[in-house]
């Protein structure tokens, strides 16, 4: 099967403008001036410039310059230096002249770590973490509009107590092995707003139980209240306007004819706020969708149907531009090529991503595991400032509809893998779990990815083998007990057996998916292994999906099914046939990579299974038919219910001229003659088989773009 390229996609990553508003879920773009691009910047290696007073006009010689918001380490800034610990920055700014009774108020979306800012050589404010907005009020300090804009960060070199991700630290973290280079400064967009004294704070915008309205929950904050009135403009009906008589105001928003979101139909529902007061204006546009997610024994609900969760590992790491999008265009461009490899899910991997990106993927229908950073070595203060996140992510990203599941701890990491030993760390992963439940629950909170959970809402684990007899049989252990014990090569001397729960803290009757997995040294040999495990996967009625590593590469990992272009590798064959909402399974363990089964007669005898995740059944037929010979399809019956795996079957073929190399081709096709599935197998004779590299490089039969519409519904 050829694999078409798509080379438009480098160009798509190309460096060009962050420009677009930063906050379509909490839009004030009526009022905003982006000030991304460059600015003056001057390193402080030997963190001088506070006592020679930098932020003073007229105190330091700016002799550099800046990308903003590209962080200090990449290319894209313009600097490309590592290990640097603090840096300052300098832009002249000028208010528009239409928001002179207004307040000015100055947004970072995210700067990593320490921020501190001055205006016109006047203190404004401090903010610490690398991963969410935060704003200051500066319009006391500007003069006639204007201002010069000093801001300081300090980038710790030692992050091993602070949330950081997969960022490099000094020293390492014990996870360093699988760490990329740090991006410290200003990764996100900088941006100025103009709006009253009193203003709309904070919306949060929620489904109601039934589905058949919106319950909105805002937060008003100033001075002005007493008097004002808050006007409300929902899906193109007339504006009602609602009296304040406090700062909370809760509404609820009738749906006629309600259109849930899925990702088939990822329909959103825009309310714009208009507060009123003796202050002036403030206007605000939000936006979620309608839709539930629950879990239900062993099933994951999304409305209320069976979801099989197929996705992808994604860490939001970009060539020359680290944790920054290139471009705007380069947000959409990840959500896009997620879909197209047949992913319905992202795990967007302890990051914090830029609200655009979410954005998309509430447009276009990709659902979202979100989780926050993490840090190093565990103690309390770190633990502490790793919690503080939890509300604040809760209250950055509440109202995406495309994220329904959050994520705590990953793999035990700041937790010094300990956790099945040590109280200390389980009572932390219990903190922290009560914690984000406390602020919302409206979505299954997963508590330590991989293994060793201690009080969550969904099971999942790790498992990486090269060894597909042992990943077959690792797999059955872990779908029928969750006592089993499975290991793990987490460093080159580091080998750990775990457990899906912590004694104690079992866990029976919820959703299990596998987190993470993936094989293969090239790029054909990590297609083949994803075939083949994922089929493993699918062939259990107690796992609910699976988080395939990775999307694309980053810097040393090089297992993504995309290069780090974006551009998707020569696996053998389109990812969409394996992400399918149906699947064909073989029951054999495959031989080696390129080359499936080793055939000693004609007669072949193939055990086989098929997994159905659609909502409507299937009655048609399994078609088979050898490498060239299209015209001798054996044809066997089959009829198949919605969210079902169907029973171990024989699947029979003679090959035309004995044990040959070559390609079997399966094919479910439903009563209609349309494909709903797409199967091979690569063969060769026992008594002499092709070599992987041989075997790898037939093309066999092409598929068609109109057959894997069919098949994936697009």
């Amino acid at each position: 099967m050829h694999i078409s390229s798509k080379p438009e996609n480098i160009s798509r990553l190309a460096r060009g403008q962050r420009s677009a508003y930063p906050r379509p879920d909490f839009d004030r773009s009526h009022r905003w001036l982006c000030l991304n691009g460059s600015w003056d910047f001057l390193p402080d290696p030997d963190q001088q410039g506070l006592a020679q007073h930098w932020e003073e006009p007229g105190h330091a010689s700016w002799a550099q310059q800046i990308q903003v918001p590209f962080a200090w380490e990449t290319m894209a800034s313009g600097i490309g230096q590592e290990w640097l610990p603090v840096g300052w920055y300098r832009l002249r700014i000028q208010r528009p002249a239409e928001w002179a009774r207004e307040r000015t108020i100055l947004h970072f979306g995210a700067v990593h770590y320490l921020c501190q800012v001055w205006v016109n050589g006047l203190w404004i404010g401090e903010h610490s973490g690398g991963y969410l907005p935060f704003s200051f009020d500066i319009t006391d300090a500007l003069r006639d509009g204007a201002g010069e804009l000093i801001v300081r960060v300090e980038a710790p070199l030692d992050k091993l107590a602070i949330p950081h991700g997969k960022q490099r630290s000094r020293p390492n973290d014990d996870y360093y092995e699988c760490q990329f280079t740090a991006s410290s400064g200003i990764w996100q967009t900088v941006w100025l707003e103009g709006r009253p004294e009193t203003f709309i704070q904070r919306v949060h915008l929620s489904p109601s139980q039934d589905l058949t309205a919106i319950e909105a929950h805002l937060e008003l904050a100033g001075e002005a209240l007493t008097n004002s009135i808050l006007s409300v403009q929902f899906e193109g009906m007339p504006a009602q306007s609602v009296p304040v008589h406090d700062r909370v105001v809760r509404l609820t928003l009738p749906v006629e004819q309600p259109r849930l979101w899925s990702p088939q139909d990822p329909h959103l529902y825009f309310v714009t706020f208009k507060l009123t007061s003796s202050a002036g204006v403030d206007q605000v546009k939000c936006y979620t969708g309608l839709r539930s997610i629950e879990t239900r024994g062993k099933r994951l609900l999304l409305n209320g149907e069976p979801l099989y969760v197929r996705g992808a590992l994604e860490q939001g790491y970009w060539p020359q531009s680290g944790y920054s999008a290139p471009n705007d265009d380069a947000l959409r461009l990840d959500v896009e090529i997620s879909l197209q490899a047949g992913f319905n899910l992202m795990r967007k991997h302890i990051k914090l991503e830029d609200p655009l990106w979410l954005y998309w993927a509430d447009q276009l229908g990709l659902l979202v595991w979100a989780e926050p950073p993490c840090y190093g070595r565990f103690s309390e203060e770190a633990a502490a400032l790793f919690e503080a996140q939890l509300p604040l992510m809760v209250e950055r990203d509440h109202n995406h509809p495309s994220i329904i599941l959050w994520g705590i701890y990953n793999e035990e990491w700041g937790l010094d893998w300990r956790s099945g030993q040590d109280v200390e760390k389980q009572e932390a992963v219990i903190r922290a779990y009560d914690l984000l439940a406390s602020h919302d629950h409206s979505r299954p909170i997963l508590d330590d990815s991989g293994w060793n959970h201690v009080k969550t809402d969904v099971l999942d684990w790790h498992y990486y083998d090269e060894d597909n007899q042992r990943w077959r049989d690792v797999t059955a252990a872990l779908a029928s007990d969750n006592t089993t014990w499975f290991g793990h090569q987490l460093g080159v001397d580091h080998w750990y057996e775990t457990q899906l729960c912590v004694t104690g803290h079992e866990h029976q009757e919820i959703p299990l998916l596998n987190g993470e997995y993936g094989a293969g040294r090239t790029d054909e040999e990590r297609g083949w292994y994803f075939r083949w495990q994922t089929q493993e996967l699918r062939r259990h009625a107690a796992i609910s999906g699976y988080i395939y590593t990775e999307l694309y590469d980053v810097e040393n990992e090089l297992c993504g099914l995309y290069d780090a272009w974006r551009q998707l590798k020569p696996l053998g064959y389109d990812p969409r046939l394996v992400n399918a909402d149906t699947v064909i399974i073989f029951g054999l363990v495959p031989h080696e990579p390129g080359l499936d089964y080793l055939v000693e007669q004609a007669e072949l005898s193939i055990p086989y299974q098929i997994s159905h995740q659609g909502g409507q059944a299937i009655h048609g037929h399994l078609l088979c038919w050898w490498e060239g010979e299209r015209g001798g399809v054996n044809r066997v019956k089959v009829d198949i219910e919605p969210y079902t795996i169907t029973t171990r079957q024989l699947l029979n073929f003679t090959l035309p001229s004995g044990p040959a190399s070559g390609r079997l081709h399966v094919q479910l096709q439903d009563e209609h003659g349309h494909n709903c599935a797409y199967a091979f197998l690569d063969l060769a004779p026992a008594s002499q088989p092709l070599s992987a590299g041989q075997q790898a490089s037939q093309e066999g039969y092409a598929f068609s773009e109109k057959d894997l519409s069919q098949i994936t519904g697009e």
